[in-house]
């Protein structure tokens, strides 16, 4: 089963974007995820269950290096991706 995501990150600290960006980076490595990101959220598209593990981690390693964060996200289920044709 695929997942689309929508997901924003609002970091409860002054300095938010190094937050933001490192938990945007560490999505990128994970290859078998589709990311893009743009100035109001960012959107994940892959596999349910290597999607959902992956967010459970990463939302975690936020918490521990960079203290509370609000994370705002919706899911449906399909994948949701835009193609070239879309854009």
């Amino acid at each position: 089963m695929r997942l689309s995501v929508e997901i924003s990150m609002y970091p409860l600290k002054d300095e938010y974007i190094r937050s933001i960006q490192a938990f945007i980076d560490r999505l990128n490595n994970h290859p078998e995820l589709r990311v893009i990101t743009n100035t109001m959220s960012t959107q994940i598209f892959g596999d349910y269950d290597m999607l959902m593990d992956v967010l459970k981690l990463e939302m975690r390693r936020s918490y521990e290096q960079f203290g509370r964060a609000i994370f705002v996200c919706k899911f449906i289920d399909g994948d949701l991706a835009p193609t070239v044709s879309d854009v």
